[in-house]
């Protein structure tokens, strides 16, 4: 499913998502924060590596088997590793942040301890689920139910998009992607029920059971809903059509990569010839949109698709199709029946999980993604002092100088680009640990004894309602993409910004007692792939204001593109899974942003009085430690399943070959571990960008 598209490079953990994360070691300020990590961490573990491989052979297995071995796929989980080791750490601590506000006598009506603790209480009471039943989306089943012609039906469908629902017509505001300090309207495109367009056109065994299970999952939530399993069975068939007829007009992820693609603006007066049937001042009229002139459409032959099918799909047939994605957009919110039916298919069918994570954890992450700087706001006082914030600081500012340095000695790129870059480069918005003004939530209200799906539904349409709002207005710079609690971080190419989440700064990534060659092999990768992204295929076409342009000379743009052709053949011949390739045009980015970070990382890493020195720790150079330092990030274990949606639908490379394809292309590696040209791990043709 493809909302409006903001071009927001992240780190990731492989996974789309954003795990939710923890806590510095640099102590606490209030007694219920967790213990920091550090205490408790190697800077590294020799247990985890596996002597029995030759580094020069396979440097993941060496650098991580050890921990694969001892570390089986723990319950509940699709795929276990750094990451996740960090996020289940620090979702402790947001789990006791969480139980206190729960369990406050008395706190003052609309303050934060009031909203988490009935958010979080609400979601925890599985027997008061199960009593509201259906009646929280009773007016959004209502609303799918009175359509009666195209423009009742339009109307239904912006009632279920405003409040959170996707049904294939989303509409939002977003920075002009030509004009970034303003935020203008946009028309989307999503509306599919699988993971992406290609798994409705893929052959093969495989790809048949995924679809006919799929048919299964939608006509156990219509069944939940109260259709005869009979007619659900039928209705399953024809909602699968529909969205086949979507996923046709839906570009390929790749295909998204291009931000002059997807830049349409087009006047309001014009959206007619592009969708005849939708009533456009109704269906803008239903948000309470604020004036506007134009709107950008992502993918204009998407929108003339949808709008086919107004005509050419029953009206019974889209009452099923949006009556089935509100059950499946609630499931969690609703009562067991309707939960399970989406366990079984998205986690069970698609990735392999045989069972759910404990309840508290699934409703800490539901809390922090619903309640963001609330709950941030008292994650950062239990667990993040400024002193952490200071000391992230000095280490995005010394790679940001290493990261210009290097710019001056590339031999491919002329001065004129090289002074751009640097232009753009000190032109880096950097944000660390949490934001310096946290949002006014004050208009939310969550009541303290309503259903936990009532309160989903009116968080869900604060959030739209609030993001419509900004039509017109000039962007919020200062705004967070990810909350503080978040493993991860990222880079927007349209506000220029670098941006680290407290919750990412911890072990394995950052360990305030471990020796240099551990922190620049770690977080000092994250730091520069996050900065390299903004000269990748993608950011490198935006200016330092955040405006999609072209200033590259034609030379240098066509040396760019050769380097970054190595990239996408090197990753497309990596198999993740047996008979599941790697998709090198969609996962360059972040390839590309994983060998210049590390490359960066490597760089600023010499400058230190270690790498100076030269002193072996445990019987490893520095330069070894600074690359299995690199390495642990990225161990991981997770289903078959996963894997390959990983690798069908994501733009990170899976985590073995953000290893293996990066340290190959880096001479650097080679000498650290004394490995001969023929090996494995050294590439006849290097990869290299930065």
């Amino acid at each position: 499913m493809h909302p409006i598209r903001l071009a927001v490079r992240a780190l990731g953990a492989t996974a789309f998502v954003a795990l939710v994360a923890g806590s510095l070691p640099f102590g606490a300020t209030l007694a219920r924060a967790a213990a920091p990590l550090t205490a408790n961490v190697p800077a590294l573990d020799p247990s985890d590596f596996d002597l029995t491989c030759k580094a020069c052979d396979d440097f993941y297995q060496f650098a991580t088997g050890g921990w694969s071995k001892t570390h089986p796929l723990p319950a509940g989980r699709a795929r276990w590793g750094g990451f996740d080791e960090l996020a289940q750490h620090n979702r402790d601590v947001l789990h006791t942040i969480l139980d206190d506000d729960a369990s406050a006598a008395t706190p003052p009506a609309g303050s934060d301890v009031q909203k988490l603790g009935s958010f979080y209480r609400a979601c925890m009471n599985a027997d008061a689920i199960e009593r509201a039943g259906t009646a929280p989306i009773a007016p959004l089943l209502a609303a799918v139910g009175a359509a009666h012609d195209v423009p009742s039906l339009i109307a239904a469908v912006a009632t279920l998009q405003g409040s959170g629902v996707d049904a294939g017509l989303p509409f939002s505001s977003r920075a002009d992607t030509k004009d970034s300090a303003k935020q203008i309207a946009g028309l989307g495109f999503g509306g599919l029920g699988l993971p992406d367009r290609d798994y409705y056109f893929n052959e093969g065994e495989r790809a048949e059971k995924l679809r006919a299970a799929y048919h299964d999952y939608v006509a156990a939530q219509l069944t939940n809903l109260g259709d005869e399993p009979a007619k659900a069975q039928a209705e399953a068939t024809a909602v699968i059509a529909l969205e086949t007829a979507l996923a046709k007009a839906t570009p390929k992820r790749a295909d998204l990569r291009d931000p002059y693609k997807t830049y349409n603006p087009t006047p309001v007066a014009q959206l007619a010839a592009l969708a005849p049937h939708v009533p456009w001042p109704g269906f803008f009229a239903a948000y309470h949109a604020p004036s506007f002139a134009t709107v950008n459409v992502t993918v204009p032959p998407y929108l003339t698709a949808y709008d086919a099918q107004l005509v050419a799909t029953p009206l019974d047939v889209w009452q099923a199709y949006l009556r089935f994605h509100v059950a499946d957009t609630y499931a969690a919110a609703l009562p067991k029946r309707f939960e399970d039916a989406s366990f079984d298919f998205r986690s069970g069918v698609l990735l392999g999980v045989k069972e759910q994570l404990p309840r508290w954890q699934r409703c800490t992450a539901a809390t922090d993604a619903a309640l963001r700087d609330p709950l941030g706001k008292a994650y950062v006082a239990a667990a993040f002092p400024p002193a952490a914030k200071r000391r992230a600081q000095e280490l995005v500012d010394n790679l940001q100088a290493v990261l210009h340095d290097d710019i001056e000695t590339l031999s491919w790129m002329s001065a004129p680009t090289k002074a751009r870059a640097e232009a753009k480069l000190a032109a880096f918005t950097k944000k660390i640990a949490y934001p310096d003004t946290w949002e006014d939530y004050s208009s939310l209200q969550v009541p303290v004894d309503a259903p936990y799906a009532a309160d989903v539904l009116d968080v869900r349409r604060w959030n739209v309602a609030r993001v419509v709002a900004r039509i017109g207005t000039a962007t919020d710079r200062a705004r967070w993409g990810m909350t503080p609690p978040t493993v991860n971080a990222y880079y927007n190419p349209s506000n220029n910004e670098i941006v680290f989440p407290a919750g990412i700064l911890e072990p394995p990534f950052f360990n305030a007692t471990a020796d240099d060659a551990v922190n620049y092999g770690a977080i000092g990768a994250v730091i520069g792939h996050e900065m390299t992204h903004g000269f990748d295929d993608e950011g490198r076409q935006f200016d330092p204001h955040g405006n999609l342009s072209d200033w590259w000379t034609p030379a240098d743009a066509a040396a760019f593109d050769k380097r970054a052709k190595c990239i996408v053949d090197e990753f497309d011949a990596f198999e993740p899974a047996p008979g599941q390739h790697g998709n090198g045009r969609l996962e360059q980015g972040e390839a590309i942003a994983d060998l210049g970070g590390l490359t960066i990382a490597y760089k600023a890493f010499e400058r230190t009085a270690q790498a100076k020195a030269h002193q072996p720790i445990d019987g490893y150079t520095p330069e070894q430690r600074f690359f299995l330092a690199y390495a642990q990030v990225w161990r991981s274990v997770a289903t078959d399943g996963f894997i390959r949606q990983i690798a069908a639908t994501n733009e990170h490379p899976w985590d073995k070959y953000r290893v293996l394809g990066t340290l190959s292309n880096m001479p650097e590696f080679q000498a650290a571990f004394h490995c001969a040209a023929g090996d494995k791990m050294v590439r006849a043709e290097r990869c290299q960008i930065w």
